[in-house]
């Protein structure tokens, strides 16, 4: 299907996002207007605050998409946007304006799995990836581990049990005082700290499952800082950072390396939110390189929440007979593969 142009809304959390795309690899605009500064304060993100910023800015978003896609809307031949999950009043801004668009230019709709639109972000970052691989999916609110046999053939083989890797970061951060987002905190921090000054548990549940549990370590961590606080001692958050983000991915690398190499299969695909963690990608290159196997990532800003991802899994979805109509509900606790 050639010169497909698709406008993609992506409003599941608190970034209002808006990409143009032709085809599912293309990206001809990528606008993304993120909350972090205004929901910082909070220290995380505010329901009904990000629903009405998303209101307010949708329309200004679109139109500068467009404009930076050098169309009109005359120009679109379909339009998608994220379901779930995600904030259900978030949801409904993108949902409704890509209903209002779907239905005013009387072309296709299409919405589309957030954690879906993660594992695509690869598509438009290396254009020569293509299925079956191994995704590693890891988010603030979920982690997967999932045989990807071709593009809208997903098999989830481990999920997180409790508290996602992504969750676990913003709640160690908060603990230690840290600004909001924490990952990219406890990330810059580690790099100065000692990963081995404190040894926190390593949680592999058993070698039968790829399934991820991380409250046990949360609670650990967080054990430890308050023990260290009673005792009157100081903390030293950079070797906090450093152990609790070691512990976290030893458990994500050892599972993704482990399942490789029972699938006999040969790339790794890491996306979501946390795979803007330098850590994580310079272990999986290195145990990569010695495997034998390629290991593929999304450049920082297609880690985050954005339009771009939600367009190229759309395209995916759409090639492969999918339409919706307007009657599309929004699926705030949507798992991959729905």
């Amino acid at each position: 299907m050639n010169n497909l142009n698709i406008l993609a809304i992506e409003t599941s959390c608190d970034e209002t996002s808006v990409a143009v795309l032709r085809n599912g690899r293309e990206i001809l605009s990528n606008i993304i207007s993120s909350q972090i500064t205004t929901h910082r304060v909070y220290g995380g993100v505010v329901p009904e605050i990000a629903s009405r910023m998303h209101l307010e800015s949708i329309n200004l978003i679109i139109e500068e998409a467009l404009r930076e896609a050098n169309m009109d809307f005359k120009d679109l031949d379909m339009v998608a946007c994220t379901k779930g999950p995600g904030l259900i009043g978030a949801l409904l801004v993108g949902i409704s304006s890509a209903k209002a668009i779907s239905y005013a230019l009387d072309i296709p709709l299409v919405g589309v799995n957030h954690m879906e639109g993660h594992i695509c972000a690869n598509y438009l970052a290396h254009k020569d990836l293509e299925p079956p691989f191994i995704g590693l999916v890891v988010s603030g609110g979920h982690t997967y581990l999932i045989d990807v046999k071709n593009y809208n053939d997903y098999e989830i083989i481990g999920r997180t049990r409790d508290d996602a890797a992504g969750e676990s970061f913003d709640k160690i951060a908060r603990a230690l005082g840290l600004s909001y987002p924490g990952g990219p905190e406890i990330d810059k921090l580690a790099k100065i700290g000692d990963a081995s000054a404190i040894e926190f548990p390593r949680v592999i549940i058993d070698k039968k499952t790829y399934d991820f549990s991380f409250s046990g370590l949360k609670t650990a961590v967080l054990n430890y800082i308050n023990n260290e606080k009673q005792k009157g001692n100081e903390i030293n958050i950079a070797d906090v950072c450093a152990s609790f983000q070691q512990a976290v991915l030893d458990v994500l690398i050892e599972k993704s390396f482990r399942l490789l190499k029972e699938k006999d299969m040969k790339k790794l695909v890491i996306s979501g939110g946390v795979a803007a963690n330098s850590k994580l990608i310079e272990m999986a290159e290195k145990v990569g390189k010695e495997q034998g196997i390629k290991v593929y990532y999304p450049s920082k800003i297609l880690c985050t929440d954005n339009a771009a991802m939600i367009g190229s899994a759309a395209y995916y979805d759409y090639v492969n007979g999918k339409k919706d109509e307007l009657d599309l509900k929004v699926y705030p606790n949507l798992e991959l593969g729905e």
